[in-house]
C-alpha cells in the first residue's frame, strides 16, 4: 500500500504564518449588512488589498525569499509574474537586502510595473502570447546565479499564501464556505489546506474568469488541461495551465469552481466600490462576481470571501467601472 505526501501541511501554513509574523499585515475582515441581504447568508470579506504590495502575494514571496540559505539570498532572486506577484518579489528581496529580476508581459498593467520597479526590481519584458516566461526566468536565474521564485508552484509560496484563510478562520471562526480567486492556484490550495486542515466539512470553492477556466477543465479531466492564453480582463488569473503542485492540492480538496465573465467581474468592482468603499482589481473581484451573480451556488449560513487584491491604476478602473466600460 502506497501513501501520497501532500506537497503541503496545515503545519506548513502555521510555520509561514509565524515567519510573516509582523512583517505582513493582518488584514482587515470586512461585513456588510447589504451584502449580506442580497446573498442571504453572513459575508466575511477577507481583504488582501491591503496587504503589502496590495495582494496576498506578498506572503508567498516572503514565506520563501526568507528561507534562502544566505549564500543564495546574497545571489538574488528572479520572478515571473504579471504584476502582483512582480511587487510581491521585488519587496521581500528589498526587505531581505537583495536584489530581484522580474520578467514581466508586455501588457502588463503599467501602474504594476511601475511598482515593481520602485522597489528596486530589475524588469525583463516578454510577450505573452508568444513567448515563454518561465523559460525566460530560467535561463536568467542559470545565466545570473539568481534563485527562482515560481508564482504559485512551490511549498513555500502555496505555504505563505495559506495564511490568508488562517488569519480569515482566527477571526471568524468555523464557516460553512470559503470561496477564492484561482488563478495558477497557489492561493485556493493554500487556503484548502488550512480551511480543510482545521475543518473538513467547509466547502472550498474557486473562481476563474470565463474565458480562463483551465483549473476547472482541469478537476473535470482528472488532469492538468491547457487552455489558449486567456483575453480577461482578470489579468491577475490570466493562467493557461494550473500548477502541478497546486493541481495535486486542489484535486484533493477542492470542492469546486466556478466561472465568471468580465462583465460580471465589473459590475463586482462597482458594487465593491460603491457599497463597501474598496478598490479591487479585477482578479481580486471574481470571488464577490461569483457570490452576487449566484454563480457560488446555495449558500451556507455562514461563508468567507478572500478578495485578493487592489493593484488596479485609476484610469483603468474609472474605465472598468464606468457604464458600458
Amino acid at each position: 500500500m502506497t501513501t501520497t505526501t501532500p506537497p503541503i501541511t496545515l503545519d506548513d501554513v502555521r510555520s509561514a504564518a509565524a515567519r510573516l509574523h509582523g512583517v505582513a499585515h493582518r488584514t482587515p475582515v470586512l461585513r456588510s449588512r447589504t451584502l449580506d441581504a442580497l446573498v442571504g447568508a453572513e459575508v466575511h470579506l477577507k481583504c488582501e488589498n491591503f496587504q503589502r504590495v496590495g495582494a496576498f502575494k506578498f506572503r508567498g514571496a516572503y514565506n520563501t525569499v526568507s528561507r534562502l540559505p544566505p549564500d543564495r539570498l546574497s545571489r538574488g532572486v528572479v520572478a515571473y509574474s504579471s504584476g502582483n506577484h512582480a511587487q510581491a518579489v521585488a519587496l521581500a528581496a528589498r526587505e531581505l537586502g537583495t536584489t530581484a529580476v522580474v520578467v514581466m508581459p508586455e501588457d502588463a498593467p503599467p501602474s504594476k510595473r511601475a511598482a515593481t520597479e520602485g522597489y528596486g526590481a530589475e524588469v525583463v519584458s516578454y510577450d505573452r502570447y508568444t513567448g515563454d516566461r518561465a523559460a525566460l526566468a530560467e535561463s536568467l536565474a542559470t545565466e545570473r546565479g539568481l534563485t527562482l521564485v515560481p508564482p504559485y508552484d512551490h511549498p513555500h509560496v502555496i505555504a505563505g499564501q495559506g495564511t490568508a484563510a488562517l488569519e480569515l478562520l482566527e477571526e471568524t471562526g468555523e464557516l460553512g464556505a470559503l470561496i477564492a480567486p484561482v488563478g495558477g492556484g497557489g492561493l485556493i490550495a493554500g487556503s484548502a489546506t488550512a480551511v480543510k486542515g482545521l475543518h473538513p466539512a467547509t466547502r472550498v470553492v474557486g473562481v476563474e474568469p470565463e474565458a480562463g477556466d483551465d483549473t476547472r477543465r482541469s478537476l473535470e479531466e482528472g488532469r492538468r488541461v491547457t487552455v489558449p492564453v486567456p483575453r480577461t480582463i482578470a489579468d491577475g488569473q490570466a493562467v493557461p495551465t494550473p500548477g502541478e503542485l497546486t493541481f495535486a492540492v486542489n484535486r484533493r480538496l477542492l470542492d469546486g469552481v466556478v466561472l465568471v465573465d468580465d462583465e460580471a467581474i465589473k459590475e463586482a468592482m462597482r458594487f465593491a466600490f460603491t457599497r463597501l468603499k474598496i478598490v479591487l482589481e479585477p482578479s481580486g473581484a471574481t470571488p464577490l462576481a461569483a457570490l452576487l451573480t449566484g454563480r457560488a451556488g446555495p449558500l451556507p449560513p455562514r461563508v468567507g470571501l478572500i478578495l485578493s487584491g487592489g493593484n488596479v491604476d485609476a484610469e483603468r478602473f474609472a474605465r472598468l467601472c464606468a457604464p458600458g466600460g
